[in-house]
């Protein structure tokens, strides 16, 4: 057992519940570990693996502090904050542990105190603005596309390359695609599970904002989840150039810090040359995102749109984003732009109906927004997919539990039954219609996949409405809590530390079969001292061989004033 262990585990247990919560959350500690007492605390907190992954937190200031408290200066004004990390001993000198793992590091590279931001030109503010608003839009993209089915990730956590693929063959910029999920997953807007990515119920929100709307969002998540080496006291940042140098002691902090560099880049943070866009400085300072300033440069959204004879749609500028994002849950938008079009087919008005929308609800819709009223072959095309919608009804038996599939036309479920792709579905024929012991949801979604006008159906016979993917609830980001562990270590916590520190030397000393030099008080008073090879401990009684007389011996532990082992080759 390590003698450094013990200032440790009794300042462990003479700090309040708070502090020591404060301490095993900052070390990472897991609330379910089987420490006994504060020995066992002290003695993982002193271990080389615990105390190089706290080095690695370490912001530039603290590690910079404490490498000058290990050269045998005053750690300054960061000693309080080392000391809550259980890096220095009340008196400000580091642990040797601690000592010996800073002494093989290298030196903390400072960072030029010289550096301050610079305000954008004109120029590079307009192109930050634009950046912003491209990223934005994109990011909206890809949201889309999981809210239609769950983009799927590398063992890495980047989009597999299928999906990329996807991406690029919709006209979306691929290669800012993993930057873009990291942004959203900050901002709560996806989740991640089970190596999928999924729209959550605050994605949804976000879709219909205005666009200056949806950035101050993603800068002010960004913000709030920088790494604590970057931030200020205010709630900011520091100059972004200073970033690469904030936490000296984590190998991967180069590579992160690039990557956090390249976002706020794509979010309009930071401009090509390095300076900063005006509407950049309250979100620098710790204060809200300067929406409207950002909106000054962004084109101005428009209402209203152009619907041709064509099956075509055509959106004279950036449509207001929650405009945009029901007309493409009626329509497949084929460019992107910023004149954007969109294109009304089967398909796209039968996933509408799907999705809860009615003949009325889409011409209304269509109605109030173009500005050359409805052409008549797309109220047709409305008119007749609305009812021809629900030809192929999908519900569940409730006497025998399987799937029924059952339709007014019996040529169309002939072709169900003979439909190939539908195989897997296992759909049997009798004599009212098709079953499969597949569940109701699973069939429809099969149907609706081979372009079949399904609809599912209640036991009451009415319409349903069933959502492909649903949003997740957002799981609350609860912290471990140690109330449990803290009660343990506590009910262990004797009055009197040295004879509890004594009975850890003598148990550690009896497992090791190890050479203690012991100094016991005799009888009389006197101290003596004698090497014990010590081999059993019960009773209050410690047993061993004295290597002086050759003779066993066995010892009251009361009465032994300490112990402490010794090398072998230092044995008298």
């Amino acid at each position: 057992m390590s003698t450094h262990a013990r200032p440790l585990a009794v300042w462990l247990a003479a700090a309040p519940d708070a502090q020591l919560a404060a301490l095993l959350r900052a070390r990472g500690v897991r609330a379910e570990v089987d420490w006994l007492d504060f020995f066992d605390a002290a003695e993982a907190l002193l271990d080389a693996a615990s105390i190089d992954r706290i080095l690695t937190q370490l912001t530039l200031p603290e590690a910079t502090a404490l490498r000058r408290a290990v050269d045998g200066h005053d750690a300054g004004d960061q000693t309080e904050a080392l000391l809550a990390l259980a890096l220095l001993r009340d008196d400000g000198t580091p642990p040797p542990p601690v000592a010996e793992a800073v002494s093989a590091r290298p030196e903390p590279q400072q960072s030029p105190q010289t550096i301050r931001p610079t305000l954008s030109s004109a120029d590079a503010q307009a192109h930050a603005a634009e950046r912003a608003f491209t990223s934005v839009a994109a990011l909206a993209d890809v949201l889309l596309l999981a809210r239609e089915a769950p983009l799927a990730l590398l063992t890495n956590g980047n989009l597999a390359a299928g999906e990329k693929r996807r991406m690029a063959e919709a006209g979306m910029p691929s290669e800012t695609a993993d930057d873009l999920i990291a942004i959203a997953g900050v901002a709560g807007l996806v989740t991640t599970d089970a190596r999928q990515v999924r729209l959550t119920a605050e994605g949804e929100s976000w879709l219909v904002l205005a666009a200056s709307e949806r950035w101050a969002q993603l800068a002010e998540s960004f913000r709030v989840t920088l790494p604590r080496g970057l931030r200020t006291p205010s709630g900011g940042w520091l100059p972004v150039p200073t970033w690469p140098h904030q936490h000296p002691w984590d190998s991967s902090w180069n590579d992160r810090s690039t990557q956090l560099r390249r976002r706020a880049h794509l979010l309009g943070l930071i401009a090509d040359d390095g300076s900063e866009p005006a509407w950049v400085l309250p979100l620098r300072d710790g204060e809200s995102a300067d929406a409207p300033a950002l909106q000054a440069m962004l084109p101005d959204e428009v209402d209203r749109i152009f619907l041709q004879n064509d099956l075509s749609a055509i959106a004279p500028g950036p449509l207001v984003p929650a405009l945009d994002v029901r007309l493409r849950g009626i329509a497949t938008r084929e460019s992107a732009a910023q004149a954007s079009s969109y294109r009304f087919t089967v398909e796209s008005i039968s996933r509408a109906i799907a999705a809860g929308e009615t003949t009325s609800s889409i011409l209304e819709f269509l109605d109030a927004l173009s500005l050359t009223g409805i052409p008549q072959p797309l109220e047709y095309l409305v008119t007749q997919t609305a009812q021809r919608h629900g030809l192929v009804r999908v519900f569940t038996d409730d006497d025998t539990g399987r799937t029924r599939v059952v339709s007014s036309d019996a040529t169309m479920l002939d072709a169900l039954g003979v439909d190939q792709a539908l195989r897997p579905i296992g759909l049997t024929r009798d004599a009212e219609g098709l079953s499969s012991r597949v569940s109701r949801d699973t069939v429809y979604w099969a149907l609706t996949d081979a372009r079949y006008p399904t609809t599912i159906v209640g036991s009451d016979g009415l319409p349903q409405i069933v959502e492909r993917n649903p949003a997740p609830p957002r799981a609350d980001a609860t912290p471990e809590t140690y109330a449990a562990l803290i009660t343990r270590l506590r009910a262990q916590q004797g009055p009197d530390a040295d004879a509890a520190w004594l009975d850890r030397e003598l148990e550690a000393a009896v497992r090791a079969k190890a050479l203690l030099l012991i100094e016991i008080m005799m009888p009389d008073g006197s101290i003596r001292e004698m090497q014990l090879e010590a081999n059993g401990l019960g009773g209050g009684r410690l047993r061993g061989r004295d290597r002086a007389a050759d003779v066993e011996r066995t010892l009251p532990v009361k009465s032994i004033r300490s112990a402490r082992v010794v090398a072998a080759d230092t044995a008298s």
